[in-house]
């Protein structure tokens, strides 16, 4: 089990999730290991926001070109989408 603050391990950004921040969800990658309440318990505390829900899905590690007869892949990782109470905002995504 993953200590409170090694669960969350980067914020995601892209185009999809800066239309889903205009909704309340804020996007990161997390501990492969976590479950849902120890994510929304670390972002909670970490950003002082209350958490209404907390989705999370397992992103698969893509095929890499072949360049020998080894195959490679991507590292797989857990991606996890909470969504916050009405007014609240994660500052840290705002100035990106």
């Amino acid at each position: 089990m993953p200590h409170m603050y090694e669960v969350l391990r980067r914020p995601i950004m892209t185009e999809r999730n800066t239309e889903l921040m205009m909704q309340g969800r804020y996007t990161f990658e997390v501990a492969p290991d976590s479950n849902k309440i120890q994510i929304k318990e670390a972002v909670e505390k970490a950003f002082n926001v209350t958490v209404l829900a907390v989705n999370t899905l397992n992103v698969h590690g893509k095929a890499r070109r072949q360049r020998t007869r080894l195959r490679g892949y991507s590292p797989s990782w857990k991606k996890a989408i909470v969504t916050l109470a009405p007014g609240q905002r994660i500052e840290i995504f705002e100035g990106i």
